[in-house]
């Protein structure tokens, strides 16, 4: 079966997490993604969290699953003249560079496209194409505190917290990952490539839209909120086994489900809590009620019964609870790849279900280089040419210890 973007090449130069998720899920759509490093400064995140029994860092195979390695030293004058015949045949050139690093060796948009007028040509940034800061750096945490969210997150009276996990590289790698797509078929409708630039600092933008939004309109600042600041029924419960469960049901018309569901039919009528902005104005009583109420029976026994009187419950899952769910299982979210001589390695897959063009993830990340003098043959190099640049240091192919950090 045909992969959507079978017959897309990306040359791939991103390191860390952002650009790297990015084309990941390029890969699991199907495009030839060449993961290109230098031989002697490999992508950084190859050492985040590796671990040496298990021969994998999950931090690199989550971000960099599915692609093809060539290791390539852009600074050497005949690094760069490999890469720009690699670009003669290369659908998508993506890098997440601190700005003005791509232009540095000699690679802007302008020297790229001269090559190849088709390339689409994508930077994931830090903080967009224009302005001030343009070619300053980011991380995580530094676009979640300058995006805003991160001022949302905590406790009313704490210090702002950044995300558990890194929202601000994923979403802006889903966002590049889009911007990507979008690009190639307006190259499709019109032949045309083009640049694009999605950043870190856009995509925090994007995710809270409605939020920032209210506030364009209102000039009101939205503050933290406390346990069941929406609502003693848009909230967190504990049941009698110490595990919690979800509630989100903010109109009137769950009300009478909900008592029959705790079985108290007689709550429905209190006059403290017969209407919506009742229960929100005596919101602390009821909710101290409920608690109690809750801590009678187990959270998912909860959580069955609120769906057996067709009201919205959900069990809040550890990661544990999580990729057992029968709806992860289902929809096969989470996939297990091949690793020859061990266990398959179980992963993250593809989000999206397509009917005619699935995902999958087809290999694990690569050793560094390990797909160099395959890539270099494609273009036309010769085996003679590879055997003089690897003798420069120009290239470098995979030995047995290139998986190691």
């Amino acid at each position: 079966m045909v992969s959507a973007l079978e017959g897309i090449r990306v040359l791939d130069l991103t390191i860390w997490q952002q650009g790297t998720y990015a084309s990941a899920m390029l890969a699991d759509l199907g495009a030839d993604v060449i993961k290109i490093e230098a031989p002697n400064l490999p992508d950084p995140g190859r050492r985040f969290l590796f671990r040496r029994e298990l021969g994998l860092g999950p931090y690199f195979e989550s971000h960099n699953r599915g692609k093809r390695s060539l290791a390539l030293d852009l600074k050497h004058a005949r690094g760069k003249e490999v890469f720009l015949r690699l670009v003669k045949g290369a659908d998508v050139f993506l890098n997440n560079l601190r700005g003005g690093a791509v232009d540095r060796l000699g690679l802007g948009y302008q020297v790229v496209s001269q090559v190849n007028p088709r390339i689409i040509y994508a930077h994931a940034s830090a903080w967009g194409g224009e302005g001030p800061d343009v070619n300053l750096g980011s991380f995580d945490i530094l676009a979640q505190a300058r995006g805003g969210i991160m001022m949302l997150n905590g406790e009313p009276d704490g210090p702002p917290l950044p995300m558990p996990v890194p929202i601000a590289d994923q979403v802006g790698a889903i966002v590049a990952a889009y911007g990507i797509v979008v690009a190639l078929l307006h190259r499709q409708r019109t032949g045309q490539g083009q640049e694009l630039n999605a950043s870190l600092l856009g995509s925090q933008l994007a995710l809270q839209s409605f939020n920032v939004t209210s506030y364009l309109l209102t000039g009101r600042l939205p503050q933290r909120q406390p346990r069941g600041g929406f609502g003693p029924l848009w909230n967190v419960y504990k049941g009698s086994d110490g595990k919690h469960f979800a509630l989100a049901m903010l109109e009137d018309r769950w009300w009478p489900g909900v008592c029959r569901a705790i079985g108290e039919p007689e709550l429905e009528s209190d006059p403290r809590f017969d209407t919506a902005p009742k229960r929100f104005q005596n919101g602390e009583e009821l909710t101290a009620h409920l608690d109690e109420v809750f801590a009678r029976r187990p959270a998912r026994e909860w959580v069955r019964r609120f769906q057996e009187h067709n009201l919205l419950a959900a069990p809040v899952q550890d990661y544990e609870d999580l990729v057992n769910d029968p709806q992860v299982v289902a929809n096969a979210y989470i996939q297990e790849v091949e690793r020859p001589g061990h266990q398959p390695v179980r992963m993250v897959g593809v989000p999206v279900k397509f009917s005619k063009t699935p995902g999958e993830i087809r290999r694990l990340a690569p050793a560094l280089g390990e797909h160099t003098h395959e890539v270099l043959l494609e273009c036309g190099l010769t085996q003679g040419e590879i055997d003089e640049l690897e003798g420069e240091g120009v290239i470098r192919q995979a030995g047995p210890e290139a998986r190691f950090p």
